[in-house]
């Protein structure tokens, strides 16, 4: 798996803050296991100890590539 995260920094009362990050990530997984990959990016922010610290205070944005081999 290979990540690529941008955060993205705007101004909001005169302070300039990270407001979102961008996640994509790049799965190489078994052919037969295409909808177990699914199901675990759909849910894996639940579990992340970073997303949840930030929850509330950064948008989270989601996006991946998934081959299969």
């Amino acid at each position: 798996m290979k990540g690529h995260f941008e955060g993205v920094i705007e101004e909001e009362k005169g302070i300039l803050k990270i407001t979102r990050i961008r996640c994509h990530y790049e799965l190489k997984i078994p052919t037969d296991k295409l909808k177990e990959a699914k199901r675990a990016l759909d849910v894996f922010e639940q579990g992340c100890p970073v997303a949840q610290t930030l929850k509330g205070c950064i948008e989270f944005e989601h996006s991946w590539e998934i081959e299969e081999i």
